[in-house]
């Protein structure tokens, strides 16, 4: 079995919505074992209130030692200013060790994501995130166009061929399209058939 784990920081739950089409592609692939994650809240309960987000999922929170135990990684955040969040910085900012080890070196990774508009940084926010992923040597895998909606223009659909993605409006209000879903789940089965390959 390849072990793939999911992990992902969401405010407003527009990313764990795209990462339930993610796992549902991944699961599609025989030999792949899922694990879903969340990245740790460094935000208090008060501005979260203020910021009107709901309650995080049920979802265990993911720490720098658990990584070494899955062969492959898929990373889901949203962007701020097409960047990652300072929850994501500070969560690998806790795998010092693990990279002075490269105890993750060789392993693939994929990675999907949401901005408040169709131009507020999907594409630039992986390519920022792509240094972290290169110190660790983690092996960057991209989606390509390997699905038929990234063409599509007669609506507004997030994603490319770095990943997945969804535009969440500038209040939130905007959930993932059906459209959107579609693309993660096709990232999702398209990266455990690479993250089997590699794993063979």
């Amino acid at each position: 079995m390849v072990k793939i784990f999911v992990i992902t920081y969401s405010t407003y739950g527009h990313i764990n919505k795209v990462a339930e089409s993610i796992v549902e592609g991944l699961k599609a692939v025989a030999g792949v074992e899922v694990g879903r994650y969340q990245i740790a809240e460094t935000l208090s309960q008060e501005i979260l209130t203020k910021m009107h987000a709901p309650p995080k999922p049920d979802l265990p929170i993911i720490q720098a030692s658990d990584l070494p135990e899955a062969d492959a990684y898929m990373f889901g955040f949203p962007t701020r200013y097409g960047t990652t969040p300072a929850q994501v910085k500070a969560f690998f900012d806790s795998t010092g060790q693990l990279w002075a080890k490269q105890a993750l070196a060789g392993k693939p990774a994929g990675l999907f994501f949401s901005t408040a508009s169709q131009h507020g940084g999907q594409e630039v926010t992986v390519m920022s995130s792509l240094p972290i992923l290169a110190h660790h040597g983690i092996i960057y895998v991209p989606f390509g166009y390997a699905n038929a909606h990234l063409f599509d223009n007669s609506e507004v659909i997030g994603g490319s061929a770095w990943g997945a993605g969804t535009i969440a409006g500038g209040d939130g209000s905007r959930q993932p399209s059906p459209k959107e879903l579609e693309i993660a789940k096709a990232q999702g089965e398209s990266f455990a058939k690479v993250a089997t390959k590699l794993a063979a």
